[in-house]
Parts: structure tokens; sequence; C-alpha cells
């Protein structure tokens, strides 16, 4: 019995760090407000367009600039006449996309150059970390730009520009506190125990860096929708007719005045997903670090 309750009582405490960050998470209403806000929009983006009797690229002449709740066309209809409200959850489902691939390639690849710096320190950690700071050197949408400038632009191509231009804040995070934790009692036990590099980096050290990661990862989900919005905006980006929210606001500018709701609709869209990763990004900074808990 008495090991039995042991076992318990250790489950229990491994458990309680995760209860203890949930509740400070739901806590947390904006945070809450963010997910719910992000959830609906994946939900909405993912099923709604086959729901919707329309597709994006069916064109009705005879509803050219229908305004939006007064016809079939719930939130109207463009300047062809297609359904704006299919238009803006299929663009959804490209700046999502574009969204969260980007953010797993620059986190993978900023925090695999942040541990390799942050471990081995020395010569290597000084050139990769100067590599980081010249990078940081030049203004992020610029240097978009500029390399948005000599691809053929599709989902792939937009999505692997925006990562090269959104790793290294994640490369910085993760050298700090490799650097830190490379010190601790554990990671110095598994050296003297003649661990690989490897081992100690991957299985030992960044598994107790993974707090500042998310939160990273999270942000630069926000950020690299608010990239693609730029670059489409520009017109470097995603070509219509795929729509994404930013080319749907790019074709909008010369009817802000007669048909404002074809430019308001896809900003309130990125000002939602933007603002929602946002409050989950600060959410879980505050959940991840108990130093923060407010009580």
């Amino acid at each position: 019995m008495s090991a039995v309750a042991g076992a318990s009582v250790a489950v229990d405490a491994g458990a309680r760090p995760g209860r203890q960050a949930l509740r400070r998470f739901l806590r947390h209403r904006l945070a809450v407000f963010g997910l719910t806000t992000v959830l609906a929009l994946v939900l909405a983006c993912a099923f709604g367009p086959d729901v919707i009797p329309y597709g994006p690229l069916h064109i009705d002449f005879r509803a050219r600039f229908a305004p939006p709740f007064a016809g079939p066309h719930i939130l109207g209809a463009d300047q062809l006449g297609r359904d704006l409200l299919v238009r803006l959850l299929m663009a959804g489902r490209v700046s999502l996309t574009i969204g969260f691939a980007a953010m797993l390639i620059s986190t993978a690849a900023g925090t695999l150059i942040g541990a390799v710096a942050g471990y081995f320190g020395g010569w290597i950690g000084a050139a990769l970390m100067r590599f980081v700071d010249a990078v940081l050197c030049f203004p992020q949408i610029f240097l978009l730009l500029a390399l948005a400038a000599f691809i053929t632009p599709n989902l792939l191509t937009i999505t692997l520009v925006i990562a090269a231009t959104a790793w290294m804040e994640v490369a910085r995070v993760v050298e700090a506190e490799m650097k830190s934790l490379r010190e601790r009692d554990f990671a110095l036990a598994a050296e003297v125990l003649g661990a690989a590099d490897g081992f100690i980096i991957f299985r030992e050290l960044l598994p107790n860096a993974m707090a500042p990661i998310i939160v990273a990862a999270t942000l630069n989900v926000a950020r690299a929708i608010l990239l693609e919005a730029y670059v489409s905006f520009l017109g470097y980006g995603i070509q219509p007719p795929t729509p994404s929210w930013g080319n749907m606001l790019n074709n909008a500018q010369e009817y802000l005045v007669s048909a404002p709701w074809l430019a308001i609709f896809p900003g309130v869209m990125i000002t939602l997903a933007v603002t929602g990763f946002n409050f989950v990004g600060d959410g879980l900074r505050d959940a991840l670090d108990p130093r923060l808990d407010r009580g």
C-alpha cells in the first residue's frame, strides 16, 4: 500500500506543474479570448468553404459590389461578383497555413542554431550569434521583400521566405537558455557520465528550454501571418486568383470609397488572427513562467 501511495504522490507531483500552468493560463482573460478566436478562425477556415454554396472562383455578375447582409451573399460580393465570405475563408486557409508552416520551419532552424551556439560557446557560438546579429541588422520587411523579389511566388516559396526572415529571435532566446542550462547540475552530471553532446543537447537541455520556445513559436505564427499580408498586399506574395487576406486588401484599394467592405473584412480577419495569437503567446509566457504568477 505504501508503494502504491508513494507512486500516486509522485504522479501527482509530476502533473501538478502542468495543472498550475493551465490554471494560470485560464486566469489570463485575454489569452482565453485569443485562444477562442484562433480556434474559431481555424475551424471556420477549415470547414466553412465546404458549407457555403458558392465557390471562391464562382462569378455572379449580377451581384457585383453587392453590400453585406443584403442578398444571398452574406458578406457581399467583390468587383467580379465573387462571394466575399467564401473568399475570406479560403484566404484564411492560405494565410493560416503559411503562418503555421513558417512558424515550424523558423522555430526548428532558430532552435538548432541557438542550441548549438549556446551549448558549445567559444568561437562556434560567437560565429553563429554574430551571423544572427548581422541578419537582424536588416529591417525584416525590407529583407523579406528583397528575397520575395527573386522568387516565383507560391505557397511554398512564400512560406520559406517568411521562415528565412523569422528564425533569428528564436535563436537568441534558445542560445540564452542553453548557456544557462549548460551549467546546471544535471547537464554537468550527464557530461561527466560520458553522454554525447547530441544526447545532452536534445535529451537533457532542450526539453528544459521548451517554455520560451513555445512562446516564441506562438508569436511567430502571428508575425508570419502579418508578413504574408505585407508581401501579398505589395504584390510579391500569393497571386490572384488564389485568395489571401493580403492580396484581397490589395485588390480592394481602388474601391475604398464605393465598396469599403471589400477592405474592411480582410483587415478584420488579419487583426483577429494576429491579435489572437499574440494574446495566446502572452498567456503562455505568464503560464509557463511561475515567476510571473500574479496570484
